[in-house]
């Protein structure tokens, strides 16, 4: 049965750097989560603002890496926990990018609508990445979870 635990950003991180199949490691996060099944780290959840300053609005937050080992349920898992703790934090909107040659079957269980396509076949600007080949050229989807309709928590 998978539980949830807290975790670093560096643990993250490393599980990022050992099993993610086309990103590294984060830079920051507001928080990070981990699934457990048993004693076995199964995957985890890197949360942060949105790497878009459009929807930096101060009420969204991004899954900016979800990583698992493949265990059953365990992305589901971990994007509706992120959400729900998003919401305890005051957070409005939480969403998350994915390729397009990818599903989202564990947005859709845990919640999320896709918003259709988003960003470009690669990174542009000051902000590219210098090594070459870091992420795949594919386009990606938006995918966004309302996590309250309402003002801020008092």
């Amino acid at each position: 049965m998978l539980e949830l635990i807290p975790i670093s950003l560096k643990q993250a991180n490393e599980y990022v750097e050992m099993y993610h199949r086309h990103h590294k490691a984060t830079r920051g996060h507001k928080f990070s989560l981990a699934a457990i099944d048993g004693e076995r780290l199964v995957g985890v959840a890197i949360v942060g603002r949105p790497v878009s300053r459009h929807l930096d609005d101060g009420y969204t937050l991004e899954v900016n890496r979800l990583c698992t080992n493949g265990t059953q349920n365990a992305c589901s898992f971990l994007y509706a926990a992120a959400g729900r703790v998003a919401r305890e934090m005051g957070y409005k909107r939480i969403i998350t990018y994915i390729l397009q040659s990818e599903s989202g079957v564990s947005l859709r269980a845990a919640g999320f609508i896709c918003e259709g396509e988003a960003g470009g076949l690669e990174w542009t600007g000051v902000r590219k990445p210098k090594e070459d080949g870091l992420y795949p050229h594919e386009m990606k989807t938006r995918w966004s979870k309302i996590l309250q309709t309402k003002g801020r928590k008092q």
